[in-house]
């Protein structure tokens, strides 16, 4: 390959793996070389001598839906322009198969490690130790965390949501939330909104307290059996906006106005929200700015800037105000 490009392979290599110090028509004429013939760079070659694999995990619950696409885009554009390819995995909420997963990664010689939240097995933790790979916790913040992290306080925007609807008036308050077992972040939500409505002395009979999975077809099936209840709340706070979608869907199938007769409000402020007829009231939860700061931590920590520091970074929640929340109905 550097015979066709006309060069010493020495600067093939510098090319690849430090662009800036060779001359842009070089760059050109080795570039045009890897075109015509097709040339992959051997990572595992490298690998084995000791150098970076130049790539990245990233491990998520799901990609099945909005919650986590502007983190893992923001993620990605920052890892990527730093010359970095991103490897993503699923576990669905289940923490031994996200283990799994993160020995297969560690086998492929990943450079570094994204998580999201900060549940995680002590074998995941472990085996993190063990390698001294660096590694960043995404989407919550702990300010004893095991690792580095960078998010929000998930138990602040479920105080935050439930205290708007109390301020409102609400005392009618019912709750969709999914599976907290292995979910840090619905847990603490959970916990946080149940603070301040018992710091406003309002109490969630059981039947106002309901599961429903990330799914926008779940969660209105969980919303109208909610809705059936007589009497029935006049505010539905739902652990995200995956939920409120639905929420709103079976408002409007049951033929109830939405807020003059129920008020619904999420967390995150995902992609379609502010779109929804009527628009979504929400938690905002800065997903953008959280996974590209992430992805420049984790690239800066790879590249031995601040190989031993653990960092982390907290999010302010932010209340944003549409159309989906007003006072209770007079009675």
């Amino acid at each position: 390959m550097a015979k066709a490009a006309g060069v010493s392979p020495s600067t093939v290599s510098r090319s690849f793996n430090h662009p800036e110090l060779v001359r842009p028509a070089t760059r050109k004429a080795i570039a045009a070389a890897v075109r015509d013939l097709g040339y992959i760079r051997n990572r595992a070659a490298q690998t084995m001598h000791g150098k970076r694999s130049g790539t990245i995990g990233l491990i998520v619950p799901s990609v099945n839906n909005a919650i986590f696409s502007e983190l893992i885009q923001s993620f990605s554009d920052i890892v990527e322009e730093e010359g970095f390819t991103i490897l993503i995995s699923t576990h669905g909420f289940d923490l031994r198969k996200e283990y799994e997963i993160l020995r297969k990664l560690l086998e492929h010689r990943v450079d570094g490690i994204g998580i999201i939240g900060l549940d995680h097995l002590d074998e995941t933790y472990q085996l993190l130790e063990q390698q001294e790979i660096p590694a960043i916790a995404i989407w919550n913040y702990e300010e004893d965390s095991r690792i580095s992290c960078i998010g929000a306080e998930n138990f602040d925007a479920g105080w935050q949501t439930a205290n708007h609807l109390i301020e409102l008036g609400h005392r009618k308050i019912g709750m969709i939330f999914p599976q907290i077992g292995e979910n840090d972040r619905a847990r603490a939500r959970l916990r946080g909104a149940q603070g301040a409505l018992d710091a406003a002395g309002v109490t969630v009979p059981k039947g106002w307290c309901t599961e429903a999975p990330y799914s926008v077809g779940h969660a209105k099936q969980a919303c109208m059996d909610l809705l059936a209840i007589s009497p029935r709340p006049t505010a539905i706070l739902c652990a995200n906006d995956i939920i409120a979608h639905g929420a709103i869907h079976a408002a409007n199938r049951l033929g109830l106005r939405i807020p003059q007769d129920i008020s619904i409000i999420g967390i995150g402020d995902f992609p379609g929200s502010a779109e929804m007829e009527p628009a979504l009231t929400t938690m905002r939860i800065p997903a953008m700015r959280i996974g590209g700061l992430a992805g420049s931590h984790l690239v800066a920590t790879i590249a031995g800037d601040r190989p031993d520091e653990v960092l982390r970074s907290k999010f302010d929640v932010e209340l944003v105000l549409r159309a989906t929340t007003a006072p209770p109905p007079a009675a």
